[in-house]
């Protein structure tokens, strides 16, 4: 059995789908846990580039199945359409598959999210607006659909029924909207059902008889810790649990079958959206940062808040991921910067130094980052492919990291290509 989990560990876009699109070359199953089609993964097969939302990242590599499971949110019309756009390519897509028990989103989860956002005085999340936390909330209120309704006609009637009458009560009385038409929906959902029927399968069985098996399983997270709704800077966060514990509700397999943990980290810090961000450089720096490392949201475009790599956050990421395997990506991007910052202390509102994150999002706006400096290096490294080729200013920036948080780094990347990957070890 040889199982493996990758997962952000900080506030998204750490470049994990490149990782997973690596690592799914030797996987026989590639499997998405959490999350929706709010995920901006971006994987190359050859010159061609592929901004993935849904589809799990090695849809590309894997040469055995991809699997969409029961803890993901599912738009089946985005489903659609990535998998028309990667079959326009001359790609195969037959291999993948969907949860009998993934929850689906609806017209109205989306204009839910819509409205809050756009609504005055409401808190600006900066979530996508692809109605995640609407249908995840529908899922906890035990009034959701899920993927096996789309095949049972009398099912889904019902439960849209139910919906449209409480959602369009909120559309007509409280956001002052257009109501949705039930027709309308359920003839073009019953229809997706159709097209869908033999993508739609018992994954959780499959998953665990492959595990029984031995079989290669790599387990893809979306968003990252610092997301976590439980863990992250609630409530500027996901809806699910992007962690590796994640893994076992949003895939149906046991903990004690989970064994390479593998996080991801920018070698500095990104963020879209709202939210604390004690690192954050809003100068000249920043945008530096910025406009070399690409930094504009894969889903939505929005340019991303750049900052200075904080310690005392990915301690925690690693912590509750239970890491032991680390992967820093981007490290060329900081080449000619100097000097480094690494932030490793915080100094809180009454002057205390601590070196632990906070569940307090309120307090967290006001603490200031205490950093370490270090030297910077000159060189182009993106054609570095071992260790020893970096500079040693370099390596001694990995060193500190790894230092900090007591776990080895064990891939660096140096640029976006499937090849610019320094790997200190092999995992399988």
């Amino acid at each position: 059995m040889a199982t493996y989990v990758v997962v952000g560990l900080q506030y998204g876009d750490e470049g994990k789908g490149k990782i997973t699109d690596v690592l799914s070359a030797k996987s026989d199953y590639v499997v998405r846990f959490q999350g929706g089609d709010n995920a901006g993964h971006t994987v190359y097969a050859g010159e061609e580039k592929f901004v993935l939302h849904l589809l799990p990242s090695g849809v590309l590599q894997c040469k055995g199945k991809c699997i969409i499971a029961n803890g993901v949110v599912v738009n089946p019309k985005s489903f659609m359409k990535e998998i028309a756009q990667i079959e326009a390519k001359g790609m195969r897509t037959d291999h993948v598959f969907i949860s009998r028990r993934a929850h689906v989103i609806m017209p109205y989860h989306i204009l839910l999210d819509t409205y809050r956002e756009e609504e005055e005085g409401g808190t600006q999340i900066g979530t996508t607006k692809k109605g995640i936390g609407p249908c995840y909330e529908d899922k906890i209120a035990r009034v959701g659909i899920r993927m096996v309704d789309l095949l049972n006609p009398d099912v889904l009637a019902e439960k849209i029924r139910k919906n449209l009458k409480i959602k369009n009560s909120l559309f007509e009385k409280y956001f002052e909207k257009p109501t949705l038409d039930f027709d309308e929906i359920y003839n073009e959902f019953l229809e997706i059902g159709q097209q869908l029927k033999d993508r739609i399968v018992d994954t959780e069985l499959e998953l665990n008889q492959a595990i029984q098996k031995g079989d290669n399983i790599l387990f893809e997270g979306a968003q990252a810790l610092m997301l976590d709704i439980d863990f992250g800077t609630y409530p500027y966060v996901t809806s699910s649990s992007p962690s590796t514990g994640g893994v076992c509700a949003g895939a149906g397999v046991p903990p004690t079958s989970l064994q390479n943990l593998i996080g991801v980290a920018k070698a500095y810090t990104t963020r879209v959206g709202n939210g604390p961000f004690p690192t954050e450089l809003n100068d000249d720096l920043g945008e530096k940062i910025r406009q070399i490392g690409h930094e504009f949201g894969a889903t939505t475009g929005r340019p991303r808040r750049t900052g200075w790599l904080d310690l005392v956050a990915l301690k925690h990421a690693t912590m509750i991921n239970g890491i032991n395997n680390l992967v820093i990506t981007k490290l060329d991007v900081l080449s000619g910067i100097m000097p480094l910052k690494i932030a490793t202390k915080y100094r809180t509102e009454d002057n205390k130094i601590i070196d632990y994150f906070t569940s307090s999002t309120t307090k967290l706006y006001n603490y200031e980052p205490i950093y370490e400096e270090l030297e910077g290096w000159t060189e182009d490294i993106t054609d570095a492919r071992t260790y020893d080729e970096l500079p040693a200013n370099a390596k001694k920036y990995i060193e500190f990291i790894e230092e900090y948080l007591g776990i080895n780094v064990y891939l660096v990347s140096v640029g976006p290509e499937r090849s610019q990957n320094i790997i200190r070890k092999e995992l399988f």
